[in-house]
């Protein structure tokens, strides 16, 4: 069994049973391993991320633990438009949405702010600010209306640590959390619980990019990571508004 399986289910196998979960980032990754932790806790799991290869590949994880997914292969940025109709038409489709995490997120170059480019700004502006408001504007009904509704969006420790080159990043995250914060404050009186997460330092693709000579077998996996941002989506989960950060 999972850590979460052990420490917070509390003897239900699948705490998470006919519930409904969307997860952005899902083809690899944080993202990949948290479908499956929350495939495993019996939540049917709605997957976007631009590679239908990468979506394909959790699926089988999913089904590989008895569990289920649907696939929505579209660019967050290039197809932003399309965000707009994913709450309503998870309600259309499945009558309900339960758990949303905006684990998406993009670099762009590590280069001085006078040197940011149009073409990365649209890109990591859109990716890690733009689609999490998007999908708060589009999620924010169904999560409402659900019994034990949770959102969490996966952030960096960068923003209270400003650093040289990270400036796009930082600012894209800084953005992100203020938007979640906000929101959060406004659902307080609601069964809807609204976290931030941390996962600091994990051997994913993002990782890699900004520090290619790091030992990816030196730092915390995925797998590592995905229990504990999928208790932050159960029913029993207490905590609004905090910034969760993970300890391996």
């Amino acid at each position: 069994m999972s850590a979460v399986t052990d420490a917070a289910v509390a003897g239900t196998a699948r705490p998470l049973a006919g519930q409904i979960a969307l997860l952005t980032g899902a083809s690899r990754g944080i993202g990949a391993a948290t479908a499956v932790e929350l495939a495993r806790l019996g939540a049917h799991c709605v997957l976007i991320a631009r590679t239908q290869g990468g979506l394909e590949e959790t699926d089988d994880a999913i089904r590989a633990v008895g569990g289920q997914a649907t696939l929505l292969p579209f660019n967050l940025v290039k197809d932003a438009d399309k965000i707009d109709m994913v709450g309503p038409s998870l309600v259309e489709r499945f009558g309900r949405l339960d758990i949303l995490i905006h684990n998406a997120g993009a670099l762009g170059a590590l280069t001085p702010v006078a040197h940011i480019t149009p073409r990365d700004w649209n890109d990591v502006i859109g990716t890690n600010l733009t689609a999490a408001w998007r999908l708060i504007r589009t999620c924010d009904p169904p999560l409402r209306a659900a019994p034990a509704g949770r959102a969490v969006f996966v952030t960096t420790g960068r923003v209270q640590r400003p650093k040289a080159f990270w400036g796009l990043y930082g600012a894209s995250k800084a953005g992100m959390e203020h938007l979640v914060q906000t929101w959060a404050q406004e659902v307080e009186h609601t069964a809807l619980r609204v976290n931030l997460f941390d996962p600091d330092v994990v051997a994913t693709k993002m990782r890699a990019q900004a520090m290619p000579g790091e030992d990816p077998d030196s730092i915390a996996q995925p797998r590592d990571v995905a229990p504990a941002l999928a208790a932050l989506c159960l029913p029993a989960e207490s905590r609004h508004g905090q910034t969760v950060l993970f300890r391996g």
